[in-house]
């Protein structure tokens, strides 16, 4: 690729790097007056690329900006905004090479994950495109008095959304919860996390070229101080990141009175039933712990194995484990890439020998592999975790799962709700129906019976979010269009006011209403 900088006569992991020329492209359209920030590449630990950062007054005119642009926009033909989701569908696809290279060298991992996210991008697109209308159109509802009232839902735009990215999915979690948002009517105010701005922006340049206006889609740049200015000053806020960052952002939201989407954190449960098919079980499960190197909001933490097919299970996974290709190369042969950074190699790597020093027992991995890449750790399954332990309750967010066997179906679905979270869990069993019912028993936002994430994430359809300490509101399906506007309710009485009725007052109106309102109930009328 012509904007990544690679040394062929030595390693060319060792000089990763995007061209100076392209960052200033990249970043011409921020507005920034802070001081710079390098960011390093995961690959090697050395300098990717140095970035403007914005200040809390950078964001203020980067607000204004998006406040005027969204005036216009409001006033483009809905028709028109599907039109340019779907050209943004194309380019994505088209310009997949520099999405993937940019995705790997800002969160380190393997290729085929980084594609995940440009498929995401692009499902996003064409659904919104197809069916946001329908979700934003007027719909008629039945008026106080049938025929006379003529009530009508309609769906405003909030205004100006501020959308706090993390680095863990730096092209779809900046884009796909902007999408909707703009269709909806709504300019954005982007506050990427350092690790991802690139990716981020990449993608911003293609909405420009795809027919977005300039200045609709604001992206400031910086720490954490950044991300708050943003949330202090939008009309609607999307959050995903950690719990305790969350509640911060909810409790800053709620003293604005505005609105806010929150999709945190998670300690994830797969359950093998016993009856589940271990061909099928086996690779979908490995996918679902250690996929982005664990670094997914919904992968798996918590492996719970029916006692039944357990040694069966166990052996073909452990195998399966031992035979993952790692890598931090610019190529398609990796399984598995490497953490994002050395505050998360500590946090894995501390997880891990907490376990063992209070017991527990390491069956693969736990060590990292710094040859391969300075934050490599190799996919890490654990036994014998307990309550003491700090990988038992809390999230790693890592390429570490704990085995866990249990006698039924009862002590899985308490194990999967014994925790604080309820993002994402998977079932796998061969009866269905029988999959369905234990997802109805689990407290999570998404449930996925044989499959371990990407079967309801890329269900655009539906809805997707968390429950208990794992979030607010949800992103996707028709609540993740209509969280961007405000319902309003026009109502228009025809011939008669609804307290005025001629000839009726007093106790005559009480009895005639009382009347209507049997003869309503009569007509089995909502």
């Amino acid at each position: 690729m012509p904007d990544v900088i690679v040394d062929p006569e030595t390693d060319p992991r060792a000089t990763y790097a995007v061209d100076p020329a392209r960052v200033r492209a990249l970043t011409a359209r921020v507005v920034a007056s802070g001081e710079p920030l390098t960011t390093h590449t995961p690959m090697t630990g050395a300098p990717l690329a140095t970035l403007p950062t914005s200040t809390a007054a950078d964001v203020t005119v980067a607000v204004a900006r998006a406040r005027a642009a969204q005036r216009r926009w409001a006033g483009v033909p809905l028709a028109q905004r599907s039109r340019l989701l779907l050209a943004l569908h194309d380019l994505v696809l088209e310009r997949r090479t520099e999405l993937l290279d940019l995705v790997q060298l800002e969160s380190g991992k393997a290729r085929s994950h980084a594609f995940e996210e440009v498929a995401d991008v692009a499902i996003v697109c064409r659904h919104y495109a197809r069916r946001g209308p329908g979700h934003l159109a007027p719909q008629r509802h039945l008026g106080v008095f049938p025929l006379l009232t003529r009530s009508t839902e309609h769906h405003r735009a909030k205004g100006v959304v501020g959308i706090v990215s993390p680095w863990n999915y730096p092209l779809s979690l900046a884009v796909t919860d902007a999408l909707p948002a703009l269709l909806a009517g709504n300019a954005v105010v982007l506050r990427p996390d350092p690790q991802g701005t690139l990716t981020a922006l990449a993608a911003v340049a293609l909405m420009v070229e795809a027919g977005f206006p300039d200045d609709l889609v604001q992206v400031v740049l910086g720490p954490g101080e950044t991300g708050r200015a943003v949330v202090a000053q939008t009309d609607y806020v999307c959050f995903t990141g950690s719990t305790a960052t969350g509640r911060e952002v909810a409790a800053a939201a709620g003293r604005r009175l505005v609105g806010a989407s929150l999709e945190l954190g998670g300690k994830n449960a797969v359950y093998v039933a016993d009856d589940a098919d271990l061909r099928r079980a086996v690779p979908g499960v490995l996918r679902a712990c250690f996929a982005s190197a664990g670094q997914l909001c919904v992968s798996a933490e918590r492996l719970l194995v029916h006692e039944a097919v357990a040694d069966e299970f166990v052996g073909r996974f452990l195998e399966a484990v031992a035979g993952l290709r790692l890598s931090t190369a610019l190529d398609w042969d990796a399984d598995m890439g490497s953490l994002v950074g050395p505050a998360q190699l500590e946090r894995v790597l501390g997880h891990v020998d907490d376990a063992v020093a209070k017991g527990a027992t390491v069956l693969a991995g736990g060590r990292p592999r710094p040859e391969i890449g300075p934050y490599v750790v190799e996919p890490t399954v654990l036994a014998g975790v307990t309550s003491a332990m700090a990988c038992r309750d809390e999230e790693t967010f890592g390429p570490v799962v704990s085995l866990y066997r249990v006698a039924d179906d009862d002590a899985a679905v308490a194990l999967a709700n014994d925790t604080e979270y309820g993002l994402n869990a998977s079932v796998w069993t061969r009866d269905v129906r029988r999959g369905r019912a234990l997802a109805a028993r689990i407290q999570a936002g998404t449930v996925n019976v044989n499959e371990g994430y990407a079967a309801a994430w890329g269900s655009i359809g539906s809805p997707m979010g968390g429950m208990k300490a794992s979030g607010l509101g949800r992103r996707h399906g028709r609540e993740g269009i209509l969280k961007y506007t405000e319902a309003q309710n026009v109502t228009v009485q025809g011939l008669v006011n609804v307290a005025d009725l001629p000839g009726l007052r007093g106790a005559r109106y009480a009895s005639a209403l009382t009347g209507a309102l049997r003869a309503m109930r009569a007509a089995r009328l909502p």
